[in-house]
């Protein structure tokens, strides 16, 4: 599958579940001096975020949206050619809710869209939460019917999001392919 026809199934998905479709931003925000780049799917809404503007077009979107990182605390340059998945340049496909749903909804999206519109085989599926996070880690034995052993507690590093040192905040989830099981018939470079 091409990266054109996720986008497109994220996209089309997220609309038929009530979410308003945005166009991605540009890449260098005309209106928030605090990054030179947009690097994450959630720049383009930081002043919903804050409280300082509100949602215009209802309180669900979905993006995909481009993003750059080459500099401050989201630096991926020192990784590129060294991993596989480290680049500077990406589209961050996201879904967003402005106090319309929380984890129960956004897990389920997560887990019926990559199982269900993707069609990835859930028994190598892994999902990552913050390691405090008992209601993430509850939520996805429940919707998912995942195990402990299939469930990865990590630290603030890897599964607590936040937008500055202060502001919004809070813990998230990943959902990863175990390649184990497929990887002999990739190829992946050095360090990957």
């Amino acid at each position: 599958m091409h990266a054109s026809e996720i986008r497109s199934r994220f996209l089309q998905f997220f609309e038929q579940n009530g979410h308003a479709v945005r166009p991605s931003a540009s890449l260098v925000p005309g209106d928030d001096p605090t990054v030179l780049f947009v690097n994450a799917g959630m720049v383009p809404f930081k002043r919903i975020f804050l409280g300082q503007d509100r949602p215009e077009f209802g309180l669900r979107y979905t993006t995909s949206q481009k993003c750059v990182r080459a500099g401050g605390k989201h630096n991926d340059l020192e990784q590129v050619g060294h991993t596989a998945r480290h680049q500077t340049f990406f589209e961050m496909l996201g879904n967003f809710s402005f106090g319309d749903y929380f984890k129960r909804d956004a897990i389920t999206f997560a887990w019926k869209f990559v199982t269900e519109e993707l069609k990835l085989d859930p028994k190598l599926l892994r999902v990552s939460v913050f390691h405090e996070d008992q209601e993430a880690r509850d939520l996805w034995k429940e919707i998912a019917g995942l195990p402990d052993s299939r469930i990865y507690g990590l630290g603030a590093r890897d599964n607590f999001w936040q937008m500055a040192e202060t502001g919004p905040c809070g813990p998230c989830s990943e959902i990863f392919v175990d390649v184990a099981h497929i990887a002999k018939d990739w190829a992946f470079p050095a360090g990957a």
